[in-house]
């Protein structure tokens, strides 16, 4: 069993103090690998997210108006206390979720990152002074704090998406409650342990967990309590459909990211091997349970064939196995239902005439790197997130093509375009229907200061440097007037 966080066994985060669950259930998250119990935590209800909601509340009374250096500096810690602690986080993330023990270290260096990001954001809710018409008159735009956000986090790069969904907010002065995701609670629950021993006041951050079965209830009090203020949502577009319906019933803002259909394209002047490794990277990191994955790689025909045997026999040398095991570089799916839909998606696209040229068959809990080569529009694959390591070759007739292909989906997230065409590749990028884009890079890339978020099915709103302030701030309009005024009655 993964170790308990801080020794408090089966308990939640909430006002400062770790309490079991308003009626004393609990539940277990199993290791997806091995089956073992991997983590023992709170099955929180409706009335343990209106214990943090109101936590959250009264604490925003005084850290709305915190100092920003004191934010800063307890900004500092945090990320000092994470990074003392990586090994330890990265191991449990492992049990949870059957990711790589080098993946969970990834995701707290780049968390490390994010926290320290947010030290520099504290400073960031500036406003301006605008120019009025009305005479001895003084116009200002100011930024202030909303109030609490709700995060609501995935499980496939815990500490990543669970640090951002609360870092920003928090640095501009609001005051947060995230929900865990059920795959990974003690993951999640990691975050609220380092904030703990960083020193942040009580009921400034919550975390709450709960059991699958109750995760619609949780939510709705989340988004439906009158006194948050934002959401701030990653995962499946299906899901976050429901959360963008529900707060806008409660007129509530909401930051999407949602899934992805990442095109990758490969045009005939590419370096076919700067892009092979970019694809390999892009689409099997991590199972392919990344929302940037590559989903969809399109190239054109004359380097179709010798790209896809390249991709392929990289691809097939990749070490699966063991989450734990230092040789691993690809861990198991995060439950069977995952591997079903990998399955069915390369056996439809087979029985439609594409080929498989690496993988294509699950190994007990884990699913190998698998290239399919030739899939077309008629093909499932073609056009549904795979969410996994199984990954399309479409083939273009040229770069006109390719463009329409990659844009050929609902999904808007990341995408990327190889060409040694700088200038073409730059106005392809132009025309990519994706919030992000990367020239001669893979689709996998994050940094905290860039702004994050997509287009289409893929969400809107953006994380990410001074993006994240427009999100999780609301700009208010101030006038002084330094003489009275004169009115027509």
């Amino acid at each position: 069993m993964a170790q308990a966080v801080a020794g408090r066994e089966a308990k939640q985060f909430i006002n400062g103090e770790w309490t079991g669950a308003a009626d004393g259930t609990t539940f277990q998250k199993k290791n997806p690998y091995n089956g073992e119990v991997a983590s023992h935590v709170a099955s929180g209800k409706r009335e343990d997210a209106r214990r943090a909601i109101e936590a959250a509340h009264a604490a925003f009374q005084t850290w709305g108006s915190t100092a920003p250096a004191v934010r800063r500096g307890l900004f500092l810690k945090v990320a000092d206390v994470l990074e003392r602690r990586m090994q330890e986080v990265a191991k449990i993330t492992a049990e949870e979720t059957g990711q790589t023990f080098g993946w969970g270290m990834f995701n707290c260096i780049f968390s490390v990152g994010t926290l320290r990001e947010a030290a520099a954001q504290a400073y960031a809710a500036v406003g301006e002074v605008i120019p009025t018409d009305l005479p001895d008159t003084t116009a200002m735009a100011i930024r202030q704090p909303v109030g609490v956000v709700v995060g609501i986090a995935p499980w496939n790069a815990p500490m990543i998406l669970g640090i951002r969904a609360i870092a920003a907010p928090l640095a501009y002065g609001n005051t947060v409650i995230l929900k865990a995701s059920e795959e990974c609670p003690a993951t999640h629950l990691m975050i609220a342990s380092i904030f703990e021993e960083a020193g942040f006041p009580k009921g400034v951050v919550n975390v709450i967990t709960n059991a699958p079965a109750d995760a619609a209830e949780v939510v709705d009090e989340l988004i439906a309590n009158p006194k948050t203020r934002r959401i701030s949502f990653t995962g499946s577009t299906k899901i976050g459909r429901l959360i963008a319906e529900s707060a806008g019933r409660h007129l509530k803002r909401v930051v999407l990211e949602l899934g992805g259909k990442a095109p990758m394209i490969v045009l005939k002047d590419a370096d076919i091997d700067a892009a092979v490794s970019a694809a390999n990277f892009g689409a099997f990191m991590n199972q392919g349970q990344i929302c940037m994955s590559t989903e969809r790689i399109v190239v054109e025909k004359s380097i179709a064939e010798e790209f896809a045997k390249k991709l392929a026999a990289k691809g097939q040398a990749l070490k699966v196995g063991d989450p734990l095991s230092p040789d691993s570089q690809l861990g198991c799916m995060i439950n069977p239902g995952a591997i079903k839909r990998v399955q069915e998606l390369v056996d439809d696209a087979v029985a439609k005439g594409a080929k498989v040229l690496c993988g294509g068959k699950a190994q007990g809990p884990c699913y190998p790197p698998t290239v399919v080569y030739g899939v077309t529009p008629a093909m499932r694959m073609y056009g549904e997130e795979s969410f996994g390591p199984a990954k399309p070759i479409v083939i273009a007739n040229d770069a006109e093509d390719a463009l329409l292909i990659a844009n050929d989906t609902p999904y808007g997230l990341s995408s990327a375009v190889f060409t040694r065409d700088v200038n073409n590749a730059l106005r392809i990028a132009e025309k990519l229907e994706f919030g992000i884009c990367h020239i001669n890079g893979a689709t996998v890339h994050d940094e905290p200061q860039m702004p994050f978020g997509g287009m289409k099915d893929s969400g809107y709103g953006r994380f990410g440097g001074h993006a994240g302030l427009q999100e999780f701030t609301e700009l208010r309009w101030i006038t002084i007037r330094r003489t009275p005024s004169h009115y027509p009655i």
